[in-house]
C-alpha cells in the first residue's frame, strides 16, 4: 500500500481490533490478496458450501439417486430453507419460501397482491427502482388491466391522500441499489395500508444485511435474492415471504404442479396446497437450493444489530476516507451521510466510474459501477474489515492521481 494518511491509519487499526464480529471472515473463502466490496452484487464463497455441495454430489445424488427426494428430504426443502431465510427477516416459520429466481417471485408477488384488492385499479412502484423491478410491474399491470403509476418513495404519502383508495399495492425496495439510500421500510408499509393498499417489498439489497421485522412492522408480501448479501452462490434460488394472514386467500399468478395440495396426485384440476407450500411452483433446483441452505450457516449465532452497527462503522469510515483522501480529485459522495438514511454499501460519483472499477480491479480491489458514474462499495459486516475500506481509498486516490485508467465510458453490453 502507498502512503496513508496516519490518522486513518490508526483509526482503521482501531476499530478493527475492537471488532466482535471479526472472527466471523473466516466463515468465508476469501481469495488471498483481494479486497471484496462487491458482496451486494454477489457474496464470496462461505466455507460452509463446498463440503456440502460434494456430499448432495457424490452421495446424496450419486448414491441415493432419486430416493434422496425423501430420505434426505429434498422435497421439502423450499419451505426448510425459506424459514432459514424468514430468521433473517423477522419473520415467523411458515411464511417464507425458496426457489425459482427473483423475477419470478416479483411476479407472482405483484400478481398476486394485485388479486387480494379486487376493484381497484392502480399498481404503484418507484420509478427509480431496479429495472426489473420496474418491467414486471408493468408486465403485471398490463395482464391484469391495472394503471401503472411510478411514485418516488418521499411522494408517496402525497400520491396516497389524492388517489389512495384506487391502489391496490405499492412495490418497493428498503435500498435505492445505486446510492445505498435507505428508505422507511414501516412508514411506507403503514402509510399503504392506510389507503388500504398492500405493501410488496424487494429486499435484494437488505435481507442479511440489516434487521428486518416483516411480521412486526405488517408487511404483506417480500421478495429477495438469495446472491447478494445471503452469499448463495451465482444465480442462487430467490424467495418469497407472504405474511400468515393472506395465505387462505392467496392465488399466485404461476401455479405449478408444486403448489398443488396433492402434487403426486396428477389431479387435472390446481387445488392449493395449504399454507405458504402454495407459492412453490415448479421443480426445486436443489444443488443451488442446498448451496444457499448451507450459506446461510454462516450467519449462526449472529445477532443483526451487530451487524447493522459494524456496517454504518465501515461505510462511515470509507466516508470520511473519501473525503479527505478522494473528494479533492473530483470525487463526490453519492451515499447520505446520515447513518440512518444509509444501508450497506457507499456510492461515489466520478465521470470515469467504469474506468475507475476495472483499474480498481487489476490492482486487487473489487467494486463494481452503475452508469454512468457511479462507483459502489457494498460492505457486509460478516467479513469487510475498515482496513479493507482504506486499502480501496487509497488505491482508488493513487489510480486517479497517477491517470493509470482508461477513461473510455463502458461500452453497451458490458457485464458491471
Amino acid at each position: 500500500m502507498t502512503t496513508v494518511p496516519a490518522a486513518v491509519g490508526e483509526q482503521a487499526r482501531a476499530l478493527d481490533a475492537e471488532d466482535a464480529l471479526a472472527p466471523l471472515r473466516d466463515r468465508f473463502l476469501l481469495p488471498e490478496g483481494i479486497v471484496y466490496l462487491d458482496g451486494n452484487s454477489l457474496g464470496p464463497l462461505p466455507a460452509a458450501v463446498p463440503p456440502v455441495l460434494t456430499d448432495v454430489v457424490h452421495r446424496q445424488w450419486g448414491e441415493g439417486l432419486i430416493g434422496s427426494w425423501t430420505e434426505h428430504d429434498w422435497w421439502d426443502a423450499p419451505v426448510r430453507v425459506g424459514d432459514a431465510i424468514g430468521r433473517l427477516l423477522g419473520a415467523a416459520p411458515g411464511q417464507t419460501v425458496a426457489g425459482d429466481s427473483t423475477s419470478v417471485q416479483l411476479f407472482n408477488a405483484l400478481g398476486a397482491a394485485a388479486a387480494l384488492r379486487p376493484g381497484r385499479t392502480l399498481l404503484v412502484t418507484d420509478p427509480g427502482h431496479f429495472p426489473t423491478d420496474r418491467y414486471l410491474a408493468e408486465s403485471v399491470a398490463r395482464q391484469r388491466g391495472l394503471r401503472l403509476r411510478q411514485v418516488r418513495p418521499a411522494d408517496l404519502e402525497r400520491f396516497l391522500a389524492e388517489e389512495g383508495d384506487q391502489v391496490a399495492a405499492v412495490s418497493y425496495s428498503p435500498v435505492d441499489y445505486r446510492t445505498g439510500e435507505l428508505y422507511d421500510l414501516e412508514a411506507l408499509t403503514r402509510a399503504a395500508h392506510r389507503a388500504g393498499a398492500l405493501a410488496v417489498w424487494d429486499l435484494c439489497h437488505a435481507a442479511g444485511a440489516f434487521p428486518l421485522r416483516l411480521d412486526d412492522v405488517g408487511v404483506d408480501l417480500a421478495v429477495g435474492c438469495g446472491y447478494k448479501f445471503l452469499s448463495g452462490g451465482p444465480g442462487a434460488p430467490a424467495f418469497l415471504y407472504v405474511a400468515r394472514r393472506h395465505h387462505e386467500n392467496l392465488h399466485t399468478p404461476l401455479t405449478g404442479w408444486n403448489g398443488h395440495a396433492d402434487p403426486f396426485g396428477l389431479a387435472e384440476d390446481y387445488v392449493p396446497a395449504p399454507g405458504i407450500a402454495r407459492a412453490r411452483i415448479g421443480t426445486p433446483p436443489i444443488l443451488s437450493l442446498l448451496a444457499l441452505e448451507a450459506a446461510l450457516t454462516a450467519f449462526d449465532g449472529v445477532d443483526l444489530e451487530q451487524v447493522r452497527a459494524k456496517s454504518l462503522s465501515l461505510t462511515g469510515f470509507f466516508l470520511r476516507c473519501a473525503e479527505e483522501l478522494l473528494a479533492p480529485l473530483g470525487f463526490t459522495a453519492a451515499s447520505p451521510s446520515d447513518p440512518a438514511l444509509r444501508a450497506s454499501q457507499v456510492s461515489l460519483r466520478h465521470p470515469h466510474a467504469y474506468g475507475l472499477v476495472r483499474a480498481l480491479a487489476r490492482q486487487g480491489v473489487v467494486a463494481d459501477m452503475r452508469a454512468p458514474d457511479i462507483l459502489r462499495f457494498g460492505v457486509n459486516a460478516l467479513y469487510t474489515t475498515h482496513q479493507d475500506m482504506l486499502t480501496a481509498a487509497v488505491r482508488l486516490r493513487d489510480i486517479t492521481g497517477t491517470g493509470d485508467y482508461n477513461p473510455t465510458p463502458q461500452e453497451p453490453g458490458a457485464v458491471t
